[in-house]
């Protein structure tokens, strides 16, 4: 078996016995690290804890059926017998790939056992193409490859939407292209009279006609000049026009990444999507307004050439295109390979920059537990794979460009000898032949250049492909067709849930939940972790929509509202502010730009942030560090919460607001968040019960559902649920209480004078 480890080489198996699928198995029943391996095979399961002498063998005429679940990030496996549960194994969601492979081949194997028909399938192969699975995932990396097929350069006509609005400008560019061509191509031919009337009549004993020397001498200046300035003119004017089609097309996607609903970042790393936005925009820059030119000069030329060469002479232009059939050939090779090759290195590059997009924004993390050193490897690591998909590609691009060259040549060598024997037979002139060679110069080199722009081509495709993946994404929350018009402040901030439910991909987190919230009324969520109190929030925030049911404001679906209309009535006070970049006084105004400073100042006095502002040096134009660098966890929390004040919210939505912080300073934001709920619907969510005892009433949640809902005193009357929850942490509290007052007197016992020994005896 491909995925047999030294575990299973000991397992008791008998003979015509095979490991079907395996299992390491990470916790234990208590939810403790500890390992142990479950095996699957033909006739039975096996299991061992890690360090017990014995295997414990399931045979499977005796099993029923095995259940797999998992919640709140642990995954579970249940054996059913007949009658009741015979097992069941514990194990973090790293293992989850390999748990549910496992039980997909253990249903295979009771079919098999029911209908005698067996389902030829190991558990390591793909069940669309049957090629091997890799160990730590159950995708198929074929399959993967097909569906997510590389780039294709047609992706870069997608780009004429952000041209459209320029194109007066690009055909002015490509007359221009068109003249400046035409002039650089004026000189070779100059040189048949040169040759033909001028040198070779004066080594025959002619007289030079000066007269005649110099008109040709100045067309061969003038070209060049008219050649230079139309070329000048071209390349300013598009370079112009290719800037602002990158800088429409970065700012098209992140406005419409901005429109995107949560679950698509949750998918993504921010490295990724910087380089996208960023790197990738300017790859497609360049590419417009250098090399695009570049190569539609290089058409136009060609064809231009083309056409002076066999008006001059058929055969000898027939013999000058033979070596162009072998470098289209190469260029149709060589492509597919580039284009898959630079998306890879796209990838690759995006996983450097997601090593420091983690990095630098947690290097306190890093720093205060000495990880520097796991980055630093980190990044190698990352770098190195950047460098050797490189490499790999570098392979194919050095020997194909050498032997582009290397036909050129050949070309030139075949004109030589064909144009030197077509002179012998006097059918051309030194001139033609002249004037050919300077044509065929140009020609071949026009053509190497095109052939080298294959590979920016495929960069510029493969940059676009990623770019127009996030364009073509769509948002989860999606604006309404006639959105109902909210004018600003008419909201009362009541709230209706009614039997809504939510799934996270094939994962129900909330299902079948009922609630209605009377405007001005404070709401404590209360319940375990995972028990689905942040995901309510975000669905009453529209980061999600429900699957099913509704959730309504002041009796309106919150479908039909504009997404900005109904947020902007929303203020959000999470445990983690995030401040941006920039003075205290312009992140209390973030949502609400236009406040005056009277204004600022009100929302910071009432959040009890006035006092620390006016102690920093420039007081509301003090700036804040990147995330609020400088700052306390309280001050941060404060202006956080001027923030919300300050836009004057109808529903105001707290997550752990004071968790973080220790008690004076949550005595200060308490103060400031009394001010905050005055008059407004409060969500609430706390884990420190005893902060939500001012609320109407608490929603107790479990699993998805709500199972209580009170006031304190009722719930707590009930002693169900709540009643639990409270006398829980109200022992841990005690328990820490009395740790801490043990702390204090082995700290006061070491500070007092210690008995003589004498004294000891003596007593």
């Amino acid at each position: 078996m491909q995925n047999d480890t030294t575990e299973q080489a000991t397992a008791p198996l008998n003979l015509g016995e095979n490991v079907l699928a395996s299992l390491v198995v990470d916790l234990d029943e208590q939810l403790n690290y500890a390992q142990g391996q479950l095996l699957l095979t033909n006739r039975r399961l096996l299991w061992r804890q890690a360090g017990a002498e014995y295997w414990q063998s399931f045979a499977l005429a005796d099993v029923q059926a095995m259940r797999h679940f998992d919640h709140a990030g642990v995954g579970t496996l249940e054996l059913l017998g007949t009658e009741r549960r015979l097992a069941r194994w514990r194990f973090t969601l790293a293992a989850n790939v390999q748990a549910l492979r496992l039980a997909k081949r253990f249903e295979q194997q009771m079919e098999t056992r029911r209908t005698g028909v067996a389902v030829e399938d190991d558990g390591t192969r793909c069940p669309s193409c049957r090629n091997p699975l890799p160990d730590d995932s159950d995708e198929c990396e074929v399959c993967t490859r097909e569906l997510n097929t590389p780039p294709s350069t047609w992706v870069l006509l997608r780009l004429w939407r952000f041209a459209k609005p320029y194109q007066g400008k690009l055909a002015l560019g490509f007359a221009l292209m068109l003249a400046s061509t035409a002039a650089t191509l004026v000189p070779p031919y100059l040189t048949i009279p040169l040759m033909d009337d001028v040198l070779i009549p004066f080594q025959n004993g002619q007289a030079i006609d000066p007269a005649h020397v110099a008109w040709l001498l100045s067309g061969l200046l003038g070209s060049a000049l008219l050649a230079w300035g139309l070329g000048w003119w071209r390349t300013w004017l598009l370079a112009i026009v290719s800037e602002r089609i990158a800088a429409d097309l970065r700012t098209t996607a992140f406005e419409h990444l901005l429109g995107l609903s949560l679950d698509y970042f949750g998918a993504k790393r921010t490295g990724d999507l910087m380089a996208r936005i960023g790197s990738e925009t300017d790859r497609i820059s360049v590419f417009l307004s250098l090399h695009a030119l570049d190569f539609a000069t290089d058409v136009i030329m060609l064809g231009m050439i083309t056409t002076i060469l066999f008006s001059a002479n058929p055969m000898l232009a027939l013999v000058t295109l033979v070596p162009l059939p072998f470098i289209a050939w190469m260029i149709h090779l060589v492509r597919d390979k580039l284009r898959t090759g630079f998306e890879k290195i796209d990838r690759v590059w995006g996983e450097v920059t997601n090593v420091l997009s983690d990095t630098i924004p947690g290097i306190r993390v890093v720093k205060a537990f000495a990880q520097e050193q796991r980055e630093a490897r980190r990044f190698r690591e990352a770098n190195q794979d950047n460098l050797a998909v490189n490499d790999r590609l570098n392979k194919t691009w050095s020997l194909f460009t050498p032997t582009v060259s290397l036909l050129t040549d050949i070309g030139l060598l075949v004109v030589w000898g064909f144009g030197i024997w077509q002179i012998s037979k006097g059918s051309i002139t030194v001139g033609v032949l002249t004037a050919f060679l300077a044509y065929m110069g140009r020609f071949y080199g026009r053509l190497d250049s095109m052939s080298r722009i294959v590979s920016v081509t495929q960069k510029a495709a493969a940059g676009a492909k990623r770019i127009f993946d996030i364009l073509d994404q769509v948002s989860n929350v999606p604006e309404p067709a006639d959105p109902v018009k909210i004018v600003p402040g008419s909201l009362s901030g009541g709230l209706t849930l009614e039997n809504i439910a939510f799934r996270y991909g094939n994962r129900s987190v909330i299902h079948g939940l009922n609630l209605e919230i009377r405007p001005g009324e404070m709401i404590g969520l209360v319940g375990h972790s995972g028990s689905g109190k942040s995901t309510l929030v975000n669905l009453i925030c529209r980061f999600y929509d429900v699957t099913d049911g509704s959730i309504k404001a002041d009796g309106i679906d919150l479908r039909r509202m504009a997404v900005a209309d109904f947020r902007s009535h929303i203020g959000l006070v999470l445990q983690e502010p995030f401040l941006f970049f920039g003075t205290i006084a312009e992140n209390i105004a973030y949502g609400r730009p236009g406040a005056t400073r009277e204004q600022i100042v009100a929302a910071a006095r009432a959040a009890h942030a006035h006092d620390f502002i006016l102690r920093l040096p420039q007081g509301y134009d003090s700036l804040v560090g990147e995330r609020g660098q400088g700052l306390s966890g309280g001050e941060r929390q404060r202006i956080s919460i001027a923030r919300a004040l300050l836009i004057d919210p109808k529903i105001l939505i707290m997550d752990e607001a004071t968790s973080a912080v220790d008690t004076e300073t949550e005595k200060e934001i308490q103060k400031a968040l009394d001010n905050l709920v005055q008059g407004r619907t409060t969500i609430a969510i706390a884990h420190r019960l005893s902060t939500l005892r001012k609320a109407d009433r608490l929603v107790v949640m479990d699993r998805g559902e709500v199972v209580e809902v009170g006031p304190h005193d009722a719930l707590m009357a009930q002693q169900g649920a709540y009643w639990r929850l409270y006398e829980a942490q109200a022992r841990k509290a005690e328990a820490e209480d009395d740790g801490n007052s043990d702390r204090d007197n082995v700290l006061l016992a070491s500070q007092l004078p210690q008995p003589s020994a004498h004294t000891a005896g003596g007593v």
